[in-house]
């Protein structure tokens, strides 16, 4: 789920934050792009990826200069493609960096610094943390992110960052003040990409046609924001009320144009914040988070639909505001409460007469709230906390939606669910309530725990997972016997991200590729859009330790790859990412 809490906003004013620039090392160019295809499902090219941007001489050591790294070896910091969008033959992209450490951070508090053979996370030891005072430890590996364009005519790969530092001050700082491009969305000439920042949300805004930069804004309002969507030709977006996004949720209607990129309109008043959007049936549906996982005041994660988009004036309105409905929450599949409090629900998609979604897990966060919860007595307690508490990712489908009563299906997921007996102090299997109807959660893969994306394209739904395989290897002892009892040894073969496909409603998926597309380090399919005869695939992969390209081990860095699918055969066409 990724829940960043960014710095504490009355701590760090801007110009401390600005100063960050000074206190790194110059970043090298970065993205090359790579001509060879990447080893993986028949017809994938990797377009372009992440280069080394730092060099690291240790755990709390300055970074030295370069690369080329004369001292030290290099560091890629920039790990996903967090936000994607296509303007005809354009694709638009951000990045966030190091985002597996701030994760590890924030969500699970851990500020210990950590380096193995994949990463390292310095935390407080960071140069970042340790040359600013009162900057938290968590949020130590945080570098500014990066804005790309990709000519997928010309196959070129453009880095847009400096058109925004070099705008103003005020845009270079409030670049350097963001988290991540955690959203990226295109309309009626306009590129918008942004993300958290130190307050609010940091928008800035692009010419799709000729690539200028427009420039940028804050709106305080708002703590997070995931994606947009186009539909009937007005874009979309899904954000979080509040500093940390989780104060409560709306949809808004960006009505800007390049003279005037930002206008918008708020038209979707939710009890918690929106992670996905889709239109479906002539209605924008939404996935949300819970608003505050794990206390006795969340709100569950569930799927909301809008007002039909016909009715009154074209599209959503300010006068729609109130009237989202709930169709679905994750309290009817999660027995356990607690463990229900920690789910959030990630990518969804409208495909034949049915509207599809996926559950998402943070590893070992559900185990924090029950051990916060319940506090457990001595180690065995604490492993079957581990065991008990962990999830994998779900996929639902509902159809007849505008009947009023929704017929809704579990495709991949569990019977029956371990729940915690408070008085007793024992686990039992409850049952969900549901019968998956084509295998069990994660497509089989215990480690799949976010249904992290989807689109059509080419008559299929293709859904992308994260695999938290390979960095589960890392995992704190302490939690190692309750996890592998839970989730067992991960399988080394299918490392990597998964990508899953449904050729018909009718049918149960296919796998396309299970081991990353190419490199088992890429955990995560963040994001996918289409053109009609490819789906574009933004890699999450935060190993900014593998920088080796003369070993056998593949690389980290985000990954921008192109997956050719049935030419010729119209695709959704909204722009939804």
């Amino acid at each position: 789920m990724h829940r960043i809490r960014f710095f504490a906003r009355s701590l760090l004013p801007i110009a401390v934050l600005a100063a960050t620039q000074s206190l790194l090392a110059a970043p090298a160019a970065e993205g090359a792009v790579r001509a060879e295809p990447a080893k993986a499902a028949t017809g994938a090219q990797l377009l372009a990826q992440a280069a080394p941007d730092e060099c690291f001489a240790g755990v709390g050591q300055p970074y030295p200069s370069g690369p080329p790294c004369g001292t030290g070896t290099p560091k890629v910091n920039q790990s996903y493609v967090w936000g994607l969008t296509r303007s005809d033959d354009r694709i638009w992209f951000g990045t966030g960096a190091n985002v597996q450490c701030l994760t590890l951070g924030t969500s699970l508090a851990q500020t210990q610094p950590t380096q193995n053979d994949d990463y390292v996370c310095e935390y407080g030891s960071s140069q970042l943390a340790k040359q600013l005072g009162g900057f938290p430890a968590q949020l130590g590996d945080w570098r500014p992110p990066k804005v790309y364009l990709y000519d997928t005519s010309a196959g070129q790969l453009t880095d847009k960052t400096g058109d925004i530092t070099g705008r103003s001050s005020t845009d270079g700082q409030r670049l350097e003040t963001t988290v991540g491009m955690r959203a990226a969305g295109s309309n009626n000439g306009v590129v918008l990409l942004g993300g958290p920042g130190l307050i609010g949300i940091n928008l800035f805004a692009f010419d799709s046609e000729s690539g200028r930069y427009l420039g940028s804004t804050t709106i305080p309002e708002y703590g997070n924001i995931r994606h947009f969507v186009v539909a009937d030709g007005a874009l979309y977006a899904g954000v979080g009320i509040g500093p940390q996004g989780d104060a409560g949720g709306a949809v808004l209607r960006f009505t800007g144009r390049t003279a005037n990129p930002f206008a918008y309109t708020v038209v979707g008043a939710l009890p918690s914040q929106v992670a996905d959007l889709v239109v479906h049936q002539d209605r924008i549906y939404v996935t949300t988070w819970p608003s505050a996982g794990g206390t006795t005041t969340w709100t569950a994660a569930g799927v909301w639909a809008s007002p039909p988009l016909a009715d009154g004036r074209p599209g959503l309105n300010r006068d729609d505001t109130t009237g989202w409905r709930q169709v679905w929450n994750v309290n009817q599949y999660e027995p356990d409460p607690v463990v229900a409090s920690t789910y959030g629900l990630g990518a969804l998609a409208s495909y034949g007469d049915y509207l599809y979604w996926g559950t998402m897990h943070v590893p070992l966060q559900a185990t924090a709230a029950m051990v916060r919860k319940y506090k457990p007595a001595n180690d065995q307690q604490g492993a079957l906390a581990v065991k008990n508490t962990q999830r994998t990712a779900s996929i639902f489908r509902a159809g007849g939606l505008d009947g009023g009563s929704p017929s809704v299906e579990l495709l991949y997921g569990e019977s029956a669910l371990p729940v915690y007996d408070a008085k007793a102090g024992t686990w039992a299997l409850a049952s969900t309530s549901y019968q998956p109807k084509y295998g069990a959660s994660g497509f089989g893969n215990t480690y799949n725990n976010y249904t992290w994306s989807m689109v059509v394209a080419g008559g299929s739904l293709y859904v992308g997972t994260m695999d938290w395989g390979e960095i589960s290897q890392y995992t704190p002892p302490a939690a190692i016997p309750g996890l592998r009892a839970a989730l067992g040894t991960p399988d080394k073969s299918t490392f990597g991200a998964d990508l899953w496909a449904f050729d018909s409603p009718d049918g149960a998926a296919k796998a396309v590729d299970t081991t990353g597309i190419g490199n088992y380090l890429n955990y995560g399919i963040r994001n996918m859009v289409t053109d009609g005869s490819a789906v574009y695939l933004g890699m999450a992969n935060p190993m900014n330790l593998r920088t080796n390209t003369s070993d056998d081990v593949p690389e980290g860095g985000w990954q921008l790859i192109r997956l050719q699918t049935a030419t010729g055969v119209t695709a959704q066409t909204d722009d939804t990412d």
